[in-house]
Protein backbone atom coordinates (compact mmCIF):
# COMPACT_ATOMS: atom_id res chain seq x y z
CA UNK A 1 0.00 0.00 0.00
CA UNK A 2 0.95 3.71 -0.84
CA UNK A 3 0.99 5.06 2.56
CA UNK A 4 1.40 8.44 1.32
CA UNK A 5 -1.40 8.44 -1.09
CA UNK A 6 -3.85 6.55 1.20
CA UNK A 7 -3.32 9.43 3.87
CA UNK A 8 -3.47 11.96 1.43
CA UNK A 9 -6.85 10.19 0.08
CA UNK A 10 -8.44 10.35 3.44
CA UNK A 11 -7.54 14.04 4.28
CA UNK A 12 -9.38 14.66 0.72
CA UNK A 13 -12.15 12.96 1.38
CA UNK A 14 -12.54 14.37 5.04
CA UNK A 15 -12.60 17.83 3.28
CA UNK A 16 -15.13 16.89 1.00
CA UNK A 17 -12.39 17.08 -2.30
CA UNK A 18 -14.29 14.07 -4.13
CA UNK A 19 -12.07 14.33 -7.16
CA UNK A 20 -9.03 14.47 -5.20
CA UNK A 21 -9.98 11.34 -2.63
CA UNK A 22 -11.08 9.23 -6.12
CA UNK A 23 -7.28 10.22 -7.54
CA UNK A 24 -5.44 9.25 -4.47
CA UNK A 25 -6.93 6.32 -3.00
CA UNK A 26 -7.05 5.58 -6.86
CA UNK A 27 -3.24 5.42 -6.48
CA UNK A 28 -3.16 3.71 -2.79
CA UNK A 29 -3.37 0.05 -3.67
CA UNK A 30 -0.44 -1.94 -5.11
CA UNK A 31 -1.35 -3.86 -8.41
CA UNK A 32 -3.37 -7.28 -7.27
CA UNK A 33 -4.03 -5.43 -3.75
CA UNK A 34 -7.37 -5.67 -2.27
CA UNK A 35 -8.24 -2.78 0.62
CA UNK A 36 -12.12 -2.72 1.27
CA UNK A 37 -11.48 0.10 3.43
CA UNK A 38 -10.24 2.26 0.21
CA UNK A 39 -12.53 0.63 -2.01
CA UNK A 40 -15.44 1.50 0.33
CA UNK A 41 -14.17 5.38 0.61
CA UNK A 42 -13.83 4.76 -2.96
CA UNK A 43 -17.17 4.31 -3.63
CA UNK A 44 -18.44 7.03 -1.58
CA UNK A 45 -16.50 9.46 -3.16
CA UNK A 46 -17.77 8.53 -6.64
CA UNK A 47 -21.12 8.51 -5.09
CA UNK A 48 -20.78 12.09 -4.52
CA UNK A 49 -19.89 13.02 -8.06
CA UNK A 50 -22.78 11.53 -9.70
CA UNK A 51 -20.29 8.47 -11.05
CA UNK A 52 -22.33 5.50 -9.98
CA UNK A 53 -21.25 3.33 -12.33
CA UNK A 54 -17.67 3.51 -11.12
CA UNK A 55 -19.30 3.93 -7.44
CA UNK A 56 -20.73 0.10 -8.15
CA UNK A 57 -17.46 -1.00 -9.23
CA UNK A 58 -15.72 0.38 -6.51
CA UNK A 59 -17.94 -1.67 -4.04
CA UNK A 60 -17.44 -4.65 -5.69
CA UNK A 61 -13.79 -4.44 -5.21
CA UNK A 62 -14.73 -3.61 -1.51
CA UNK A 63 -16.62 -6.68 -1.45
CA UNK A 64 -13.55 -9.29 -2.52
CA UNK A 65 -11.96 -8.29 0.56
CA UNK A 66 -13.09 -10.76 3.09
CA UNK A 67 -10.94 -9.24 5.98
CA UNK A 68 -12.78 -6.06 5.54
CA UNK A 69 -16.63 -7.48 5.99
CA UNK A 70 -19.27 -4.89 6.49
CA UNK A 71 -21.33 -7.09 3.98
CA UNK A 72 -24.18 -5.36 4.33
CA UNK A 73 -23.08 -2.01 3.84
CA UNK A 74 -20.95 -2.55 1.26
CA UNK A 75 -24.38 -4.56 -0.62
CA UNK A 76 -26.67 -1.62 -0.15
CA UNK A 77 -24.27 0.81 -1.66
CA UNK A 78 -23.60 -1.19 -4.58
CA UNK A 79 -27.31 -1.87 -5.07
CA UNK A 80 -28.45 1.77 -4.64
CA UNK A 81 -25.41 2.72 -7.16
CA UNK A 82 -26.86 0.43 -9.47
CA UNK A 83 -30.60 1.72 -9.10
CA UNK A 84 -28.41 5.20 -9.21
CA UNK A 85 -27.15 4.20 -12.68
CA UNK A 86 -30.28 3.12 -14.06
CA UNK A 87 -30.07 -0.63 -13.58
CA UNK A 88 -32.69 -1.72 -10.90
CA UNK A 89 -32.44 -5.49 -12.15
CA UNK A 90 -29.00 -5.65 -11.33
CA UNK A 91 -29.65 -3.80 -8.52
CA UNK A 92 -32.04 -5.98 -6.90
CA UNK A 93 -29.47 -8.93 -6.27
CA UNK A 94 -27.32 -7.02 -3.90
CA UNK A 95 -29.79 -5.39 -2.14
CA UNK A 96 -31.38 -8.95 -1.47
CA UNK A 97 -28.13 -10.13 0.06
CA UNK A 98 -27.92 -6.58 2.11
CA UNK A 99 -30.94 -7.55 4.15
CA UNK A 100 -29.96 -10.96 4.64
CA UNK A 101 -26.90 -9.99 6.33
CA UNK A 102 -27.65 -10.16 10.23
CA UNK A 103 -24.90 -7.81 11.28
CA UNK A 104 -26.06 -5.14 8.97
CA UNK A 105 -27.28 -2.86 11.74
CA UNK A 106 -29.37 -0.25 9.05
CA UNK A 107 -31.62 -3.18 6.76
CA UNK A 108 -33.82 -0.20 6.30
CA UNK A 109 -31.49 1.29 3.96
CA UNK A 110 -31.37 -1.47 1.41
CA UNK A 111 -35.30 -2.00 1.96
CA UNK A 112 -35.89 1.23 0.70
CA UNK A 113 -33.68 0.87 -2.13
CA UNK A 114 -35.05 -2.54 -3.01
CA UNK A 115 -38.75 -1.39 -2.88
CA UNK A 116 -37.37 1.57 -5.32
CA UNK A 117 -36.16 -0.94 -7.86
CA UNK A 118 -39.10 -3.33 -7.87
CA UNK A 119 -41.18 -0.35 -8.58
CA UNK A 120 -38.68 0.63 -11.36
CA UNK A 121 -39.54 -2.96 -12.65
CA UNK A 122 -43.40 -2.34 -12.30
CA UNK A 123 -43.30 -5.05 -9.31
CA UNK A 124 -45.47 -3.50 -7.33
CA UNK A 125 -45.81 -6.34 -4.77
CA UNK A 126 -42.87 -6.78 -4.15
CA UNK A 127 -41.84 -3.19 -3.83
CA UNK A 128 -44.80 -2.57 -1.07
CA UNK A 129 -43.38 -5.69 0.71
CA UNK A 130 -39.73 -3.90 0.92
CA UNK A 131 -41.13 -0.71 1.95
CA UNK A 132 -43.45 -2.62 4.66
CA UNK A 133 -39.86 -4.36 5.88
CA UNK A 134 -38.06 -0.77 5.91
CA UNK A 135 -41.16 0.74 7.95
CA UNK A 136 -41.16 -1.94 10.54
CA UNK A 137 -37.34 -2.00 11.23
CA UNK A 138 -36.10 -0.86 14.49
CA UNK A 139 -33.35 1.13 13.14
CA UNK A 140 -35.01 3.43 11.07
CA UNK A 141 -35.40 7.10 12.48
CA UNK A 142 -38.42 8.06 10.36
CA UNK A 143 -40.38 5.40 8.95
CA UNK A 144 -42.75 7.99 7.68
CA UNK A 145 -40.92 8.17 4.52
CA UNK A 146 -41.60 4.02 3.54
CA UNK A 147 -45.01 4.49 5.05
CA UNK A 148 -46.18 6.90 2.37
CA UNK A 149 -44.35 4.72 -0.70
CA UNK A 150 -46.48 1.55 0.72
CA UNK A 151 -49.46 3.67 0.83
CA UNK A 152 -48.32 4.89 -2.76
CA UNK A 153 -48.08 0.80 -3.79
CA UNK A 154 -51.62 0.33 -1.97
CA UNK A 155 -53.21 2.49 -4.16
CA UNK A 156 -51.50 0.90 -7.22
CA UNK A 157 -53.16 -2.58 -6.12
CA UNK A 158 -56.53 -1.01 -5.70
CA UNK A 159 -56.54 -1.13 -2.18
CA UNK A 160 -57.57 2.32 -1.14
CA UNK A 161 -58.53 1.13 2.26
CA UNK A 162 -55.11 -0.12 3.12
CA UNK A 163 -53.91 3.11 1.63
CA UNK A 164 -55.56 5.04 3.75
CA UNK A 165 -53.94 3.25 7.06
CA UNK A 166 -50.58 3.55 5.57
CA UNK A 167 -51.02 6.61 5.23
CA UNK A 168 -52.39 7.95 8.52
CA UNK A 169 -49.63 6.32 10.43
CA UNK A 170 -47.33 7.87 8.03
CA UNK A 171 -48.58 10.98 9.48
CA UNK A 172 -47.97 9.86 13.09
CA UNK A 173 -44.06 9.41 12.40
CA UNK A 174 -43.60 12.93 10.85
CA UNK A 175 -40.78 14.69 12.52
CA UNK A 176 -40.91 18.12 13.01
CA UNK A 177 -38.56 19.39 10.34
CA UNK A 178 -40.71 16.94 7.70
CA UNK A 179 -43.87 18.87 5.29
CA UNK A 180 -46.60 16.89 6.07
CA UNK A 181 -48.98 18.51 3.22
CA UNK A 182 -47.78 15.58 0.67
CA UNK A 183 -49.16 12.83 3.00
CA UNK A 184 -52.44 14.94 3.30
CA UNK A 185 -52.73 14.94 -0.45
CA UNK A 186 -51.80 11.09 -0.73
CA UNK A 187 -54.25 10.51 1.94
CA UNK A 188 -56.97 12.55 -0.26
CA UNK A 189 -56.76 10.54 -3.05
CA UNK A 190 -57.05 7.63 -0.99
CA UNK A 191 -59.80 8.34 1.18
CA UNK A 192 -62.05 9.34 -2.37
CA UNK A 193 -61.29 5.96 -4.05
CA UNK A 194 -62.54 4.40 -0.91
CA UNK A 195 -65.57 6.61 -1.23
CA UNK A 196 -64.81 8.59 2.24
CA UNK A 197 -66.14 11.83 0.58
CA UNK A 198 -65.98 14.29 3.88
CA UNK A 199 -62.88 12.80 5.16
CA UNK A 200 -60.97 13.32 1.70
CA UNK A 201 -62.14 16.82 1.69
CA UNK A 202 -60.75 17.45 5.01
CA UNK A 203 -57.62 15.93 4.39
CA UNK A 204 -57.26 18.11 1.20
CA UNK A 205 -58.00 20.76 3.24
CA UNK A 206 -54.90 19.68 5.69
CA UNK A 207 -52.88 19.82 2.28
CA UNK A 208 -53.55 23.49 1.37
CA UNK A 209 -53.10 24.89 4.26
CA UNK A 210 -49.40 25.21 3.37
CA UNK A 211 -49.33 28.41 1.09
CA UNK A 212 -46.53 26.51 -0.84
CA UNK A 213 -48.13 23.12 -1.61
CA UNK A 214 -49.88 23.21 -4.96
CA UNK A 215 -52.44 20.25 -5.67
CA UNK A 216 -51.98 18.24 -8.82
CA UNK A 217 -54.65 18.36 -11.35
CA UNK A 218 -55.93 14.61 -10.66
CA UNK A 219 -55.92 16.26 -6.39
CA UNK A 220 -57.46 19.46 -7.04
CA UNK A 221 -59.95 17.65 -9.49
CA UNK A 222 -61.00 15.06 -6.44
CA UNK A 223 -61.05 17.91 -4.14
CA UNK A 224 -63.89 19.58 -5.62
CA UNK A 225 -65.15 15.70 -6.11
CA UNK A 226 -65.19 15.41 -2.60
CA UNK A 227 -66.61 18.79 -1.57
CA UNK A 228 -69.29 18.83 -3.56
CA UNK A 229 -70.63 14.93 -2.40
CA UNK A 230 -70.37 16.75 0.93
CA UNK A 231 -72.35 19.33 0.26
CA UNK A 232 -74.88 17.58 -1.53
CA UNK A 233 -75.33 14.93 1.03
CA UNK A 234 -75.44 18.21 4.10
CA UNK A 235 -78.32 19.62 1.46
CA UNK A 236 -80.34 16.23 1.54
CA UNK A 237 -79.70 15.43 5.47
CA UNK A 238 -82.71 16.44 7.82
CA UNK A 239 -81.62 18.78 10.58
CA UNK A 240 -80.85 17.43 13.83
CA UNK A 241 -84.13 19.20 15.76
CA UNK A 242 -86.25 17.29 12.82
CA UNK A 243 -84.49 14.10 13.80
CA UNK A 244 -84.68 14.16 16.93
CA UNK A 245 -88.69 14.99 16.71
CA UNK A 246 -88.34 11.91 14.49
CA UNK A 247 -86.92 9.43 16.83
CA UNK A 248 -89.49 10.40 19.32
CA UNK A 249 -92.73 9.71 17.20
CA UNK A 250 -93.41 13.27 16.21
CA UNK A 251 -94.91 14.03 12.74
CA UNK A 252 -94.20 17.08 10.62
CA UNK A 253 -97.14 19.03 12.02
CA UNK A 254 -95.78 19.34 15.19
CA UNK A 255 -96.41 22.12 17.11
CA UNK A 256 -93.33 22.69 20.25
CA UNK A 257 -95.67 25.15 22.33
CA UNK A 258 -98.23 22.60 22.26
CA UNK A 259 -96.32 19.06 22.41
CA UNK A 260 -99.55 16.73 23.47
CA UNK A 261 -101.30 18.05 20.66
CA UNK A 262 -104.41 18.32 22.59
CA UNK A 263 -104.89 21.49 24.27
CA UNK A 264 -105.62 23.57 20.50
CA UNK A 265 -104.26 26.43 21.47
CA UNK A 266 -100.43 28.07 21.05
CA UNK A 267 -99.67 28.31 24.03
CA UNK A 268 -100.09 25.34 26.97
CA UNK A 269 -102.93 26.25 29.37
CA UNK A 270 -101.51 27.13 32.98
CA UNK A 271 -103.57 23.89 33.96
CA UNK A 272 -101.91 21.64 31.92
CA UNK A 273 -98.31 22.51 33.36
CA UNK A 274 -98.58 24.03 36.33
CA UNK A 275 -96.24 26.92 35.59
CA UNK A 276 -98.09 29.75 36.16
CA UNK A 277 -99.43 28.66 39.96
CA UNK A 278 -96.13 29.85 40.80
CA UNK A 279 -95.32 33.14 42.24
CA UNK A 280 -92.15 36.02 42.01
CA UNK A 281 -91.28 35.66 45.58
CA UNK A 282 -91.10 31.81 45.21
CA UNK A 283 -89.12 31.90 41.87
CA UNK A 284 -86.71 34.25 43.65
CA UNK A 285 -86.55 32.74 46.63
CA UNK A 286 -86.06 28.81 44.98
CA UNK A 287 -82.97 30.91 42.95
CA UNK A 288 -81.16 31.96 45.89
CA UNK A 289 -80.88 28.67 47.34
CA UNK A 290 -79.94 26.98 43.93
CA UNK A 291 -76.83 29.80 44.30
CA UNK A 292 -76.18 29.08 47.49
CA UNK A 293 -75.56 25.29 46.67
CA UNK A 294 -73.81 25.85 43.47
CA UNK A 295 -71.48 27.96 45.20
CA UNK A 296 -70.89 25.65 47.79
CA UNK A 297 -70.32 22.83 44.91
CA UNK A 298 -67.69 24.99 43.22
CA UNK A 299 -65.55 26.21 46.07
CA UNK A 300 -65.54 22.38 47.48
CA UNK A 301 -64.48 21.27 43.90
CA UNK A 302 -61.51 23.90 43.86
CA UNK A 303 -60.18 22.94 47.21
CA UNK A 304 -60.26 19.35 45.78
CA UNK A 305 -58.58 19.81 42.73
CA UNK A 306 -56.02 21.81 44.14
CA UNK A 307 -55.08 19.31 46.77
CA UNK A 308 -54.91 17.17 44.11
CA UNK A 309 -52.72 19.18 42.02
CA UNK A 310 -49.93 20.09 44.68
CA UNK A 311 -49.78 16.22 45.45
CA UNK A 312 -49.21 15.12 42.00
CA UNK A 313 -46.31 17.97 41.49
CA UNK A 314 -44.96 16.77 44.25
CA UNK A 315 -44.63 13.38 43.28
CA UNK A 316 -43.97 13.46 39.86
CA UNK A 317 -41.40 15.98 40.06
CA UNK A 318 -40.12 18.05 37.16
CA UNK A 319 -37.23 15.63 36.85
CA UNK A 320 -39.39 12.85 35.70
CA UNK A 321 -40.76 14.89 33.58
CA UNK A 322 -37.91 16.34 31.45
CA UNK A 323 -36.67 12.30 31.59
CA UNK A 324 -39.11 10.88 29.61
CA UNK A 325 -39.68 13.67 27.11
CA UNK A 326 -35.85 13.11 26.46
CA UNK A 327 -34.06 15.87 28.33
CA UNK A 328 -30.76 15.48 30.00
CA UNK A 329 -27.13 16.36 30.88
CA UNK A 330 -25.11 17.15 28.51
CA UNK A 331 -28.19 17.66 26.28
CA UNK A 332 -28.21 15.98 22.58
CA UNK A 333 -27.13 19.07 21.27
CA UNK A 334 -23.95 19.47 23.00
CA UNK A 335 -22.89 16.09 22.40
CA UNK A 336 -22.70 16.16 18.91
CA UNK A 337 -21.17 19.57 18.85
CA UNK A 338 -18.07 18.01 21.06
CA UNK A 339 -18.11 14.91 19.12
CA UNK A 340 -17.02 17.40 16.07
CA UNK A 341 -15.37 19.34 18.15
CA UNK A 342 -13.16 16.41 19.23
CA UNK A 343 -12.53 15.04 15.63
CA UNK A 344 -11.26 18.95 14.45
CA UNK A 345 -9.06 18.44 18.08
CA UNK A 346 -7.57 15.31 17.41
CA UNK A 347 -8.80 13.88 20.45
CA UNK A 348 -10.38 10.52 21.64
CA UNK A 349 -13.79 9.92 20.57
CA UNK A 350 -14.65 6.94 23.01
CA UNK A 351 -15.74 9.38 25.81
CA UNK A 352 -18.66 10.81 23.72
CA UNK A 353 -19.65 7.29 21.78
CA UNK A 354 -21.63 4.45 23.28
CA UNK A 355 -20.22 1.58 24.87
CA UNK A 356 -22.13 -0.70 22.76
CA UNK A 357 -20.15 0.40 19.46
CA UNK A 358 -17.55 -1.36 18.29
CA UNK A 359 -14.23 -0.61 17.54
CA UNK A 360 -14.64 -0.61 14.46
CA UNK A 361 -17.60 0.99 13.94
CA UNK A 362 -15.96 3.94 16.25
CA UNK A 363 -13.14 4.21 13.74
CA UNK A 364 -16.21 4.66 10.91
CA UNK A 365 -17.65 7.81 12.91
CA UNK A 366 -14.26 8.91 13.11
CA UNK A 367 -13.78 8.73 9.47
CA UNK A 368 -17.26 10.62 8.35
CA UNK A 369 -16.64 13.36 10.43
CA UNK A 370 -14.70 16.50 8.93
CA UNK A 371 -11.89 18.47 10.29
CA UNK A 372 -12.16 22.39 10.68
CA UNK A 373 -15.49 22.54 10.11
CA UNK A 374 -17.96 25.17 11.03
CA UNK A 375 -20.96 22.88 12.79
CA UNK A 376 -24.57 24.18 13.14
CA UNK A 377 -27.38 22.40 14.88
CA UNK A 378 -30.41 21.91 12.79
CA UNK A 379 -32.71 20.18 14.66
CA UNK A 380 -32.93 17.32 17.33
CA UNK A 381 -36.18 14.55 17.91
CA UNK A 382 -36.55 13.78 21.19
CA UNK A 383 -37.69 10.38 23.32
CA UNK A 384 -36.79 8.84 26.27
CA UNK A 385 -34.32 6.50 25.27
CA UNK A 386 -33.38 7.19 21.67
CA UNK A 387 -32.68 10.96 20.20
CA UNK A 388 -31.73 11.94 16.63
CA UNK A 389 -29.77 15.14 15.85
CA UNK A 390 -29.69 16.85 12.81
CA UNK A 391 -26.98 18.99 11.86
CA UNK A 392 -24.96 20.59 8.93
CA UNK A 393 -20.86 21.32 8.63
CA UNK A 394 -19.54 23.86 6.72
CA UNK A 395 -16.42 22.19 5.76
CA UNK A 396 -13.03 23.82 5.50
CA UNK A 397 -12.62 23.59 1.65
CA UNK A 398 -15.89 24.35 0.39
CA UNK A 399 -19.46 23.32 0.25
CA UNK A 400 -21.89 21.64 2.97
CA UNK A 401 -22.54 18.60 4.73
CA UNK A 402 -25.43 17.23 6.20
CA UNK A 403 -25.19 14.69 9.31
CA UNK A 404 -27.82 12.73 10.96
CA UNK A 405 -26.59 11.87 14.97
CA UNK A 406 -28.49 8.65 16.25
CA UNK A 407 -27.96 8.99 20.85
CA UNK A 408 -28.85 6.55 23.59
CA UNK A 409 -29.78 7.49 26.73
CA UNK A 410 -26.51 7.13 28.96
CA UNK A 411 -27.88 7.87 32.60
CA UNK A 412 -29.10 11.36 32.49
CA UNK A 413 -27.08 12.01 29.49
CA UNK A 414 -26.55 10.76 25.72
CA UNK A 415 -24.00 8.92 24.24
CA UNK A 416 -23.40 8.74 20.09
CA UNK A 417 -25.07 5.14 18.41
CA UNK A 418 -24.06 6.04 15.06
CA UNK A 419 -23.48 9.23 12.19
CA UNK A 420 -24.76 8.80 8.80
CA UNK A 421 -23.61 11.09 6.36
CA UNK A 422 -26.07 12.39 3.87
CA UNK A 423 -25.73 13.57 0.10
CA UNK A 424 -27.71 14.72 -2.94
CA UNK A 425 -28.53 11.96 -5.69
CA UNK A 426 -28.93 12.83 -9.12
CA UNK A 427 -32.83 14.01 -8.71
CA UNK A 428 -32.20 16.14 -5.93
CA UNK A 429 -33.21 13.85 -3.47
CA UNK A 430 -31.34 13.30 0.35
CA UNK A 431 -29.73 9.69 0.62
CA UNK A 432 -27.47 8.72 2.96
CA UNK A 433 -23.68 6.50 2.75
CA UNK A 434 -22.62 3.85 5.11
Amino acid sequence: MNQQAYESGKQAYQSADWLGAVTFLGEAKGAGEVSGEIDHLRGNAYMKLGQYESAANAYEAALADSSYGRFGALSCNRGRALLAAGRPQDAVGPLTAAVSDEAYQTPYKAYMALGAAYESLGDIRNAGMAYRAAAIDESNPSPALALSNLGSCFMRLGRAVDAVEAYRTALDFTTPLESQSQIWCDLGLAYVAANRMAEAADAFAHATADENFQLSPEAQASYEAARKAVSSISSRRPSETDALLAAAGYGGGYDPLDPMGESGELMPSPEDTGFFSVSEEDLVQQDKVNRKVRRKHRHTGLKVFITILVLLILLVGGAVYAYINGYGWPTQQSVAEQLFQAKTDGTDLSSLVSSSVSSTQLQEISDSLPIGADVEITGCDRSMTESTVYATAALAGSGEQSYTIELVRDGIGWKVSAVDVSYLSEDGSSSTTD
